[in-house]
């Protein structure tokens, strides 16, 4: 079965709006990169700060293969990436997120609405 990654992003709330437009920016970057299976960007409703960044993979291999290539390139040469900054060049923006945790699971059971 497939695997889930979840970075829990610590986002200080005059923060969220510029967060949530870095991730929309990148929108189709990982979409075509092979194994993946699913992404959303969830936002909190209250009680907390966090905001969960979920995408869900074939395998672990194939996680790691977007970590190490599309995902590595994007945050490199001043580039921050969504949650860093996304700004080209030497002046890098201050980062939206405060502190990221990454979570995995392996997906064991999983179903979906009833077909009518």
């Amino acid at each position: 079965m497939s695997i889930v990654k979840i970075n829990a992003l610590t986002v200080p709330a005059e923060q969220r709006e510029v967060l949530e437009q870095r991730f929309a920016s990148r929108a189709g970057a990982v979409e075509g990169s092979d194994g993946f299976e699913w992404f959303e960007l969830l936002r909190p409703v209250e009680g907390t700060d966090q905001y969960l960044v979920y995408t869900r993979w074939r395998s672990e291999e194939d996680f790691q293969a977007w970590m190490e290539g599309p995902m590595k390139a994007a945050h490199q040469g001043g580039a921050a990436g969504a949650a860093g900054g996304g700004a080209a060049g030497g002046d890098r923006p201050k980062p939206a997120a405060t502190g990221s945790t990454v979570w995995s699971f392996e997906v064991v059971q999983q179903t979906g609405p009833k077909q009518a």
